[in-house]
């Protein structure tokens, strides 16, 4: 039999810690008892640690970087004083280890449903990774097994997602295993139904193809995928996680401290969307400052303020009394409590919508934009839990004709409204809005509904991406001072090969 073995070459370069069940595939093994470890062990424990970065690393970083929603202290996001922020690096490459064994256990098996979901995670997972920093290792730090290779080369960005063996690549490979024979062990994200993953897949494609259209002509495999291949088809069809409540499948922000939870309010800027559009998604997003009162006396009307982004430390001008976020993303003391919360989101039908939408306004498709806006809006309210009696319409009908919501043949109105719709959807939220700031040759004034913060150490500037985390540079050497060389410098507005500007 063959050992199951992590990822040992990023282990070792990332210096990671682990605890012992982040490290189902190799808890202190004896050479001289080799054991395998079932792939759908490695596939559960892959899943769940990788989402549970994804919904933390979106309350710390993704919704602030997108203004979704501000810090209040400690505010170096919003101030944009970026560093590596390494948890991001160091915890994705971990969830990694068991994903990409769990690929490698179905394959020996002849498990193919089981190697194209495995395939689906680890797409998912590289790509946050390289949108995140650039240049990152792919190739050689997916080897695996008994031949780990413990300096790991760079890979470019344009190869890790559109070259042989790359992200696209991998998820029409997947597609194809999904459509053979096996099942999928460990499933806690679509119970085992590999038409679900599918349409996941696709949708993923549509993403990454949207992400790299500044620097390719994609619109005909864009258009391929949307006429031939599966796609999601309601909510139902939502690539998320929800949680049981307890360990180890917890809400991942529930053991926060007070403290953080008095950290990150709602942004001044999504605020000021919501309350002009009337949108019943402001009760989700946001808890009322008077938040302690308002239900156990219903004549105490809900209050509501958004925080600045940037940093109070220097400019007194900066608000940050803003609203906490909403009840289903943590419980603070005091407070009502949600009876359910939040799950942590890959990707949603209502995310694909907009992606459908945007092509459809580009000419890359014949579908009619406003019709799949006004669904993608319809689906992101659903999903929230949207109530209209809490607002001034009477269903969606009345909202999305009336409030503003709707298409007006501007892109700016699809990108509003998908910048709402991504509350807490990992770092894709702000790997957009990077994305529309870069077409707009970093002109704040054409993205109207965001701004620079009120006070920054960057020149009002976005910052293009996170550093390297600083360990590299001493357990991989070499290969991270020619990483730098190709992608001309490690700084936080170090251009990216998707980066057009």
């Amino acid at each position: 039999m063959k050992k199951s073995f992590f990822v040992g070459a990023l282990i070792a370069m990332a210096g990671l810690s682990f605890q012992s069940c982040e490290k189902l595939s190799s808890i202190n093994e004896n050479p001289n008892e080799p054991s395998n470890v079932d792939a759908g062990v490695l596939f559960t424990e892959g899943v769940r640690s990788s989402v549970n970065t994804s919904v933390t690393q979106s309350y710390l970083l993704g919704n602030v970087a997108s203004q979704l929603a501000a810090k209040t202290l400690r505010a170096v996001i919003g101030e944009y004083s970026w560093n590596a922020f390494p948890n991001t690096w160091n915890q994705n490459y971990a969830s990694l280890g068991n994903i990409i064994e769990a690929e490698r256990v179905a394959a020996e098996a002849g498990n193919a449903q089981m190697e194209g979901a495995a395939k689906v995670m680890k797409s998912w997972v590289f790509s946050t990774l390289t949108l995140a920093y650039g240049d990152i290792p792919y190739t050689e730090a997916i080897t695996g097994s008994t031949d780990a290779n413990w300096f790991p080369a760079y890979d470019t960005q344009e190869e890790i997602i559109t070259g042989t063996n790359g992200l696209l690549e991998e998820l029409a490979e997947a597609v194809q295993l999904l459509d053979n024979g096996g099942s999928i062990q460990g499933d806690i994200l679509f119970n085992g139904d590999a038409a679900k993953w599918k349409k996941l897949a696709n949708a993923m494609r549509l993403r990454l193809l949207m992400y790299i259209s500044e620097k390719q002509n994609v619109s005909a495999e864009f258009a391929a995928i949307v006429a031939n291949e599966s796609l999601m088809e309601s909510n139902a069809d939502n690539g998320i996680l929800t949680y049981t409540g307890n360990f180890p499948n917890e809400y991942p922000l529930v053991p926060l401290k007070q403290g953080d939870f008095d950290a990150v309010a709602i942004s001044t800027n999504a605020h000021a969307a919501l309350d002009s559009l009337d949108d019943p998604r402001m009760f989700v997003y946001a808890r009322p400052n008077n938040a302690s009162t308002v239900f156990a006396d219903p004549s105490i009307s809900a209050t509501y303020d958004g925080a600045d982004n940037g940093s109070t430390a220097i400019s007194a001008s900066c608000d940050k009394n803003g609203s906490r976020l909403g009840y289903a993303y943590y419980n603070y003391p005091g407070h009502d409590q949600a009876g359910t919360m939040a799950e942590g989101i890959i990707m949603t039908y209502a995310e694909q919508q907009f992606l459908l939408a945007e092509a459809a306004h580009n000419g890359w498709i014949t579908d009619d934009a406003a019709t799949h806006h006004a669904s993608a809006v319809e689906a992101s309210l659903e999903y929230y839990g949207a109530d209209f009696a809490m607002t001034g319409w009477t269903d969606f009908a009345d909202y999305i004709a009336n409030s503003g919501a709707g298409y007006d043949n501007s892109i700016n109105s699809i990108r509003e409204q998908k910048w709402l719709a991504m509350f807490f959807t990992g770092l894709d939220n702000y790997f957009e809005v990077r994305r529309w700031y870069t077409q707009e040759s970093g002109n704040w004034a054409n993205l109207p509904f965001i701004s620079a913060p009120c006070s920054n150490t960057n020149g009002d500037a976005l910052p293009m991406r996170f550093l390297y985390p600083g360990n590299e540079a001493s357990l991989n050497p070499d290969n991270y001072l020619e990483a730098i060389s190709v992608m001309g410098g490690n700084t936080q507005n170090t251009k990216m090969w998707v980066v057009n500007l």
